[in-house]
């Protein structure tokens, strides 16, 4: 049975599921999810790693060393290069920070904080959330 959450790259290539109810959901407006995401922000989230399974291809990691110095994988598809999800985190063992924009119902997930609120450019609105200038503790 397939689990409550399903998600995929542009070209589905990469396919993966989990049933956690994501509770740590994030606007994030450092530099590095800027780059990353090619945007003003990323939108990710975290999942336990032994709910997360990967059902189909295989994404090519891109291991990075973000500004804090803990590094961290993020995983794209090799086919479309949809960036799908960030593993092996220094600062968050056994989790899964999945992007927003690959799951299929992206509307079941919302934003619960936004971060690294120094960085966010100025014709950027906050949303009406929690707000923190770097990461929250």
């Amino acid at each position: 049975m397939a689990k409550k959450y399903t998600a995929q790259c542009a070209c589905g290539a990469i396919k993966f599921e989990f049933d956690t109810d994501p509770s740590f959901i994030a606007n994030c407006h450092c530099n590095d999810c800027k780059r990353a995401s090619g945007g003003e922000m990323a939108t990710f989230f975290a999942v336990p790693e032994d709910d997360f399974t990967l059902l189909n291809g295989k994404p090519k990691a891109f291991h990075y060393v973000a500004n804090s110095g803990k590094g961290l994988d993020r995983n794209f598809c090799p086919e479309c290069g949809s960036r799908v999800f960030s593993s092996n985190l220094d600062s968050f063992p056994k989790t899964v920070f999945v992007q927003l924009g690959s799951l299929d119902r992206p509307d079941l997930v919302a934003p619960k904080l936004e971060m690294f609120t120094k960085r966010r450019m100025s014709w950027n609105t906050p949303l009406h959330l929690p707000q923190f200038e770097e990461m929250p503790h």
